[in-house]
């Protein structure tokens, strides 16, 4: 089952769901950070997926976490950290 996030700036887009693995997370934080493979340009999600790929096990989604939250309003960060929450707490 999938679930969805909306961004402000852009209309809802599907997650993956609460089995996802880490390197599925990376992978899909990486689409929303570059806005290609039909996701929008969406650091606020990319930063979500990034967090929830390294909570999964993910080294590669630390690294890009680290670099893009320096890139983001520290209010965008906390937003990012909040949706995934709400996404950990929908599993």
């Amino acid at each position: 089952m999938f679930a969805s996030i909306e961004s402000e700036a852009h209309a809802t887009m599907p997650l993956p769901g609460p089995d996802t693995s880490g390197d599925e997370l990376f992978r899909m934080g990486l689409l929303y950070s570059t806005g290609q493979g039909g996701a929008p340009l969406d650091y606020v999600s990319a930063h979500m997926l990034f967090n929830l790929a390294a909570m999964r096990g993910s080294v590669e989604a630390k690294i890009y976490r680290k670099e893009l939250s320096a890139e983001m309003d520290p209010n965008d960060v906390a937003d990012a950290q909040r949706q995934a929450r709400q996404w950990l707490a929908q599993g």
